[in-house]
């Protein structure tokens, strides 16, 4: 399932499931079918996750929008501009389950799998993004699991992104259960790039091109640059009117 959008008006946007390459997946029979048995094994607990997840996913979006109101009031504008929301679909589980060598059960989603619910956090600047994570990781019930800085250190294609696995609790009716929420952060530019490149990729079932792959690379350090200069202007401007 792909990621869910919500903007400042808090009102959900539809977006497309993500595609990933179908390179090494199982049969597509077999995975309906194996689809299926995990449905019918074991749906009531499987159902129960998913819950649990969600659950975990509207707390961290909460947190978020709670630093956006406040720093918002602090320095007169808005850090974030959009938080997009995804649970990972059965088939994306199911796959990632079978590429990792792991069993097919509900326990072995929740112990093997962190990134069964993710928030991305789509930011104007690369600032914006380290500000934000130091505020969200500050609180004393979120525990930071795994970190991957790829703005400071970009993937060989040129995708920047912070990610984050964090775990936080929920609180159901009659005990605390902790649940792992992968956390992106983005700039508008890294945002647009990862989709195009998402975009002409895979979904054109795009084979290897070595005139492809540098011209993203290309077009992924003009992204950069461009972040580079808008916060300096920002800067310049904030600084100019102080």
């Amino acid at each position: 399932m792909g990621y869910r959008t919500y903007r400042r008006s808090d009102m959900p946007q539809k977006n497309k499931a993500d595609h990933k390459s179908r390179e090494g997946l199982p049969d597509v029979k077999l995975q309906k079918n194996e689809i299926k048995t995990l449905m019918q094994n074991y749906a009531m607990p499987y159902r129960e996750l998913m819950s649990y997840y969600r659950c975990a996913m509207m707390e961290v979006e909460t947190k978020f929008n709670v630093l956006n109101e406040e720093l918002s009031l602090q320095y007169d504008r808005n850090p974030i501009e959009t938080i997009k929301t995804r649970l990972k679909s059965p088939e994306s589980i199911l796959e990632k389950l079978h590429r990792k060598n792991h069993p097919v059960t509900v326990d072995s989603i929740e112990q093997n799998l962190n990134d069964i619910a993710g928030v991305r956090v789509i930011c104007a600047f690369p600032s914006d993004i380290y500000q934000l994570e130091e505020a969200f990781l500050k609180q004393d019930d979120i525990r930071l699991v795994e970190r991957k800085d790829y703005i400071a250190n970009p993937k060989s294609n040129g995708y920047r992104s912070l990610h984050l696995i964090v775990e936080i609790p929920i609180f159901l009716h009659d005990h605390k259960r902790l649940m792992r929420v992968e956390v992106q952060f983005r700039t508008i530019s890294m945002d647009w790039w990862a989709s195009l490149e998402h975009k002409i990729r895979y979904k054109k079932g795009l084979q290897e091109s070595d005139h492809v792959d540098q011209e993203l690379f290309e077009c992924a350090k003009m992204s950069a640059e461009l972040d580079s200069r808008m916060e300096k202007l920002q800067q310049f401007v904030g600084d100019l009117y102080e």
